[in-house]
Formats: C-alpha cells, sequence, structure tokens
C-alpha cells in the first residue's frame, strides 16, 4: 500500500524514509511578492522567513490542484493501486478536499481518504504510524482504527507574539484579532477535534507567560508525571521552542521528538514568532512496529 500525504503534517521521515515506506508528500504553496514556491521542493522554511524578514507584504498560501493529487495517484496505481491519502485538518486547508476530488478522476486507484482534523506534528504521527505498520502487514482496518486512536489522544496547541499573519490570513476573527492586537495580548490556539478547526483557549500579556501558559494546557488534559509523546515546532523562534520544551520536561515523561521549524506553508498564516508543541500519550504509540 502506498502512502500519500501533504507538506502541511511535518513527518518526521527523511526523504530516504519516506521512499523506503512508500510516503508520497504534495506540497503546499506559498506566494509572496508575486513569486510562488512549493514547499520543500523549490523552497525551505530557512528561506522562506529570510524573504519574510525583508518585504512588507503578506504571504499568501494555497493547496495542491486536484490534478495533482491525480497525476500522482494515477502514477502510483501503475504498481500498487491501494492508496491511503492522509491530510492536514479540512477545517483549516482546502488540501483534502483537492485529493477527494482527485481521487475521482483516477477510477483505477483506489484511494482511502483520512481527514486528520488536525495539522502540523500530530498529523505527522498518523502518516508516520500508518507507514510503518503499512509496512508490517497490517490490515487497513486495523490501521484506520489506530489512526482513530491516536488523533483522540493527541493535541496541537500554540501561541505567537503577533498577530497580524493570523488577521491577513483569516484564520480568526478580525475584529478580535485586532483588539487583542492593540492590547498586546498573546492567544493560547488550540485546534478541535470536531471539525478541526481553530479554538481560542485562554490568553496572556506576555509571551513567556503564553509559552507557561501552553503547559498549562497539557495540564489540564494530562496529569504531571504521565508518559508522553511530544514535539515542539516553531516558525523561526527556536529560542521560544527551547523555553517550552524546557518546561514541559520539568512535569512529564517526554518520548521526544525532533524539535524544528514546522511547516513554512502553516508558520506563513502565524509569522516567524510562533511556538507550538504536540503531544499526547505514549501507549497509544507503543503498538507500532
Amino acid at each position: 500500500m502506498q502512502i500519500v500525504t501533504d507538506s502541511g503534517t511535518d513527518i518526521n521521515f527523511s526523504p530516504e524514509e519516506a521512499a523506503a515506506y512508500n510516503v508520497h508528500i504534495v506540497p503546499l504553496t506559498v506566494t509572496l511578492e508575486g513569486k510562488s514556491y512549493q514547499e520543500g521542493v523549490d523552497i525551505q522554511p530557512e528561506e522562506f522567513y529570510e524573504l519574510l524578514s525583508h518585504t512588507e507584504k503578506l504571504p499568501i498560501t494555497s493547496q495542491p490542484s486536484a490534478g495533482q493529487f491525480a497525476d500522482l495517484y494515477r502514477r502510483l496505481a501503475v504498481t500498487d493501486p491501494d492508496i491511503l491519502s492522509i491530510h492536514m485538518t479540512s477545517g483549516l486547508s482546502g488540501t483534502y478536499n483537492s485529493a477527494l476530488a482527485g481521487a475521482q478522476m483516477v477510477p483505477e486507484a483506489n484511494v482511502i481518504h483520512v481527514d486528520t482534523k488536525t495539522l502540523s506534528a500530530p498529523a505527522g504521527w498518523q502518516v508516520e504510524a500508518a507507514a510503518r505498520t503499512s509496512k508490517a502487514g497490517w490490515s487497513v482496518d486495523r490501521i484506520l482504527g489506530l489512526l482513530q486512536r491516536i488523533g483522540d489522544a493527541c493535541e496541537s496547541i500554540y501561541t505567537l507574539d503577533e498577530l497580524k499573519y493570523l488577521i491577513h490570513g483569516g484564520r480568526i476573527s478580525h475584529m478580535k484579532g485586532i483588539i487583542a492586537s492593540l492590547l498586546k495580548i498573546k492567544p493560547l490556539i488550540g485546534v478541535e477535534k470536531e471539525n478541526g478547526t481553530y479554538v481560542q483557549l485562554g490568553q496572556v500579556r506576555t509571551f513567556k507567560g503564553a509559552l507557561r501558559g501552553l503547559v498549562e494546557q497539557i495540564k489540564k488534559k494530562y496529569p504531571v508525571g504521565s508518559e508522553l509523546r511530544v514535539q515542539v515546532l516553531h516558525s523561526q523562534n527556536p529560542e521560544g521552542g527551547n523555553y517550552l520544551r524546557e518546561q514541559i520536561d520539568k512535569l512529564y515523561k517526554c518520548n521526544w521528538q525532533p524539535m524544528g521549524p514546522m511547516s513554512l506553508v502553516l508558520g506563513a498564516h502565524t509569522g516567524p514568532s510562533m511556538v507550538g508543541v504536540g503531544f499526547g500519550s505514549q501507549e497509544v504509540f507503543d503498538e507500532i512496529p
């Protein structure tokens, strides 16, 4: 079975690992100053934020087209028609719907789609789990059951120091964003599980306070001392990422995943100050080969 995903899922695989596990990543696109770039193909996060720091223009993002998905499904179906296509939440991106439409164009492919209802690391964990269990010979139904359990157990939360990118992208209420920006408030933002859209979990007046607020959100989900799978990601804020990791590490038994920059297309909606964390019970991952 082949695995298809999009660049908004932030999987931990190297290109070599992706090839070994039959994982295929369809890039999202970011446009800045009239020039478009495909994530991971002709631009990397550090290059994107360098460009962003030298312009007053705000970035625009777009999902892959149905045709891009159709082309990939058609090519993959030549060797293996069974495809599991796993994508970032349909509540914040049209990528999942593009994948659905693309599959309609390729009747020779047997495509099963999964809407993770989340993004970044927790979405990537579902992709990685599917890839490893497929390689181990699990049935599709068993894999889908595991992905559901991972989705139920894991959360994605983040904060940021400036709101203009979220306001520009329309991902939060324009009026609330302006008010919060004027008051210098730092929001705590999560992704709710029913529709996979952003939800405000609180607000704090300082950025370090907001990072500590993320830890408080984890404490609401899991008792101190729990064994968790955790991954800190940031746009271009390693200092904030390290501080958040230190605070979490004091309280939990952590199976740390690599810290690093999140998808630049997601970062285009948050700006370079964003720091976030994906977390969930390690127990749900223990059965993965």
